[in-house]
């Protein structure tokens, strides 16, 4: 609101403040357009937020205490399931603080972390709907822990997803909440989780491999590799999905505007970290996320990971992040930096090599004096990530057989009470 415009409205709030009150509770009783009063929000149902800056409401305001909501987790592979999650926690609340799980308590609980705990808070606190983060969160919240939440932390409610979460000895981890009373639940994400991510990694990386050694000699069997294909294929992108996760603002009218492009598979700390440096550069981010097509073009058959609709999602989840370009093209025309207003286009060092070098995408922006190499705060990329999985592939395919048989029971339970 711009209060100098309006400096007549509040001298006669100061000196004839009955008149005025007199004034607005006629107005909003005969439903009179804002425009009359240089739109300063008559109508009463919204009084108390458009005039909450004015220090009318500010002594009740003040006095109400902010809701703290408290969600934990591994967050390894970090994709836009747990970002649903946590952007349905924050609703819960006013603020959430958010328990990020020590390597050690994930290797003792669930087996190995694919992401280092440095690279799993990069992912986490780059969140839009993230206020804070505890590091080094147990797996199992304890009474004394949620002692600790309630008191040290301000703790209101304890947040978690429908689907069960149970410690080794088969006990519920979130017992101690529950029995509480502050324990509130939010519905999982369908179609995708870490266990899902591994299986498609290490699928993928399998079929590369195939294609490489025909005799097959060292490809493990099918069922050795649990892949939940069916839940994959049930994720179906929707218009207010992307509206839930978008900012929903466009930029202003001198707003400059910074541009960076590419596939962002398996969305990782990179990712994150180039992000929020591009940002830094100018007042509006837009993203160009490249379609399946594109990417399997330039990296190979067996990517993308992730398809484009979980690929943008999770660039959406970004607080650096203003607006995607769904299946951008790889190269970026005059007509498209005109159409968008795009200031500066930029990009990392590090990133993934293409297969086909022919053109270079760049060649207009740089033809434009507006283009802008970056440097990558972190070496980490997709092909790393997915990397490491295949240097523990027993491990992974251990993990993954026991989470599928978990999952798999979760789902025949759900399916059978629906039917009932």
């Amino acid at each position: 609101m711009d209060y100098e415009h309006n400096s007549w409205i509040w001298e006669g709030v100061n000196y004839y403040p009955r008149v005025f009150g007199g004034l607005m509770v006629t107005a909003a009783l005969l439903g009179l357009s804002t425009s009359y009063f240089g739109g300063i929000g008559v109508p009463y149902l919204s009084l108390p937020c458009s005039w909450s800056n004015l220090g009318i409401f500010h002594k009740k305001k003040s006095g109400k205490r902010r809701i703290r909501v408290y969600m934990d987790g591994c967050f390894d592979l970090m994709h836009y399931g747990h970002a649903n999650a946590l952007r349905q926690a924050k609703a819960l609340g006013d603020e959430l603080v958010v328990g990020l799980v020590s390597d050690e308590e994930i290797v003792a609980n669930k087996g190995p972390p694919v992401l280092s705990m440095s690279e799993r808070l990069a992912l986490v606190s780059g969140l839009k709907w993230v206020d804070e983060v505890i590091t080094d969160a147990p797996y199992a919240i304890t009474e004394q822990f949620l002692d600790r939440l309630f008191h040290e932390y301000k703790i209101d409610y304890v947040i978690h997803g429908d689907d069960p979460c149970l410690l080794p000895d088969g006990t519920d981890a979130y017992a101690a909440a529950k029995k509480a009373g502050r324990y509130k639940q939010i519905k999982r994400t369908e179609g995708v989780s870490s266990t899902d991510i591994v299986g498609r990694i290490l699928s993928s990386l399998r079929d590369e491999k195939s294609g490489e050694d025909h005799n097959g000699s060292e490809v493990k069997p099918q069922e050795e590799n649990p892949s939940q294909a069916s839940h994959i294929a049930q994720f179906l992108p929707t218009s207010r999905r992307i509206v839930q996760f978008s900012n929903g603002k466009g930029p202003g009218p001198n707003a400059r505007i910074v541009y960076i492009d590419g596939a962002f598979d398996l969305f990782h700390a990179g990712h994150v970290e180039i992000l929020k440096k591009a940002r830094e550069l100018g007042d509006f981010l837009l993203v160009g996320i490249h379609s399946d097509e594109t990417v399997s073009e330039h990296r190979g058959n067996h990517y993308p990971i992730m398809h484009l609709h979980e690929r943008s999602l999770s660039v959406l989840a970004s607080r650096y992040v203003d607006e995607v370009i769904i299946g951008s093209p790889w190269e970026i025309t005059k007509d498209m930096i005109t159409t968008f207003n795009i200031s500066l286009v930029v990009h990392g060092t590090v990133a993934e090599k293409s297969l086909n070098c022919e053109l270079d995408p760049y060649e207009v922006p740089k033809s434009m004096g507006i283009f802008r190499l970056l440097e990558s705060p972190k070496d980490i990329t997709t092909a790393t990530v997915a990397q490491r999985i295949m240097a523990n592939h027993e491990a992974y395919v251990k993990r993954n057989a026991k989470k599928s048989r978990s999952e798999q029971r979760y789902y025949e339970e759900k399916q059978h009470v629906s039917g009932d």
